[in-house]
């Protein structure tokens, strides 16, 4: 009879060995891919973010009628020639916003815009093919993980919809009298924007961890503030939308003084425009008027919802609420700051950045609030 050690399991030799099974293995096939993914939808969310600033730059220089054609993917292909240049400006010129705006223009001075909204429009092709590389390579090599695929896809619809959405914005500047596209239109093509990047964000966020530990971390969800902090949400996108309304129709550089406005606490002609309810779209007073007035209110609750936060035994995310309250309250100094030197480019597009920063801060914030970091009992 051989000697045993007598830190060696009994029948570790025999049968009973072999049938032992290995922890972990529904969580490393839930777990799998999961690194990998969360990069591709990194890359994603960083198009998105660049897409966001160069539309808004593409927006505030006046480039986004520039070219008056979609061709998806022909469209992708710069003038390449002098007359290729001659007849993309040919169209332009035909344009109403040549007409009353611009008339006069050189081909140079064309050029210049014509850069800005072929380059947004190439970022958005980019995406596209990201996207679907990433799908199909996922999927056909089953690293998507559980639960992921569908968010995946979601995308891909969001993302083809809103390919179709610019060019309903685009063309509604190119009819008539229009030097600019319709400024509800435009608040729909950059709120769609804004949530396609917020799903991009909340799955990152879902990725962070192991399928296990959120499960476990979800045990600490704190009803009360992921309430509030969807609320949140919900209203800081009511005031992106009243953003894009303001940069539609250059509403940020007409009233240039605060906290009144002309002198007055409501703007001069506020309900002038007939029919009444083009006001809220087409009058520079009345759009400015309300994109203040529902900043005042958004700053007053995610300080409410702040306040709440501290309640928070997790340090985490207390911490996630934190970095959003200061965020909300420098992007109102930026739109103060903005609003006081009548929208000059760097403030204006400093101003949408951050708050490209502070919707992002409060879907992490809300994130924490239904999944909680572990800590330490101590902490």
């Amino acid at each position: 009879m051989s000697k045993r050690s007598i830190f060696e399991e009994v029948g570790a030799e025999g049968p009973a060995a072999k049938a032992t099974p290995t922890p972990g293995l529904i969580d490393r096939g839930q777990d799998r891919g999961r690194g990998a993914v969360r990069i591709w939808l990194l890359i994603l969310g960083l198009l998105v973010v660049a897409m966001i600033t160069v539309g808004g730059l593409t927006r505030l220089t006046d480039s986004g009628l520039s070219i008056t054609e979609w061709k998806p993917v022909t469209g992708a292909l710069p003038p390449m020639s002098a007359e290729g240049w001659d007849s993309e400006f040919a169209k332009y010129q035909a344009s109403p916003q040549y007409e009353h705006m611009n008339a006069g223009m050189t081909l140079g001075e064309f050029k210049s815009i014509y850069w800005w909204e072929w380059g947004h429009r190439q970022l958005g092709r980019v995406m596209g093919l990201v996207w679907a590389a990433g799908f199909v390579f996922f999927l056909a090599t089953k690293r998507m993980p559980p639960g992921i695929a569908r968010r995946a896809a979601i995308l891909g619809v969001l993302g083809g919809l809103q390919g179709a959405i610019g060019w309903w914005m685009v063309s509604s500047g190119l009819v008539g009298t229009m030097v600019s596209v319709a400024s509800y239109r435009l608040a729909v093509h950059l709120g769609i924007a804004f949530a396609i990047l917020g799903l991009i964000a909340w799955t990152m966020l879902l990725l962070s961890r192991p399928a296990h530990a959120l499960m476990q971390a979800r045990r600490g969800k704190e009803p009360k503030l992921f309430s509030m902090a969807t609320g949140l949400m919900h209203f800081a996108m009511l005031q992106i939308l009243l953003g894009a309304l303001v940069a539609g129709i250059d509403a940020g550089r007409t009233f240039t003084d605060w906290p009144l406005m002309a002198g007055g606490i409501f703007p001069l002609d506020m309900w002038g425009l007939d029919p009444f309810w083009t006001n809220f779209f087409e009058n520079p007073g009345t759009v400015q008027f309300f994109h203040r007035v529902s900043g005042y209110l958004l700053v007053i609750f995610g300080l409410v919802v702040w306040r709440r936060s501290r309640r928070s035994g997790n340090g985490a995310t207390r911490a996630a609420f934190s970095i959003a309250a200061g965020l909300l309250l420098w992007q109102m100094v930026l739109g103060i700051m903005t609003v006081l030197h009548a929208a000059p480019l760097p403030l204006a597009i400093a101003h949408q950045f951050t708050a490209i920063l502070l919707w992002i801060a409060i879907i992490r914030a809300r994130f924490l609030a239904q999944y909680p970091v572990a800590q330490s009992v101590r902490g």
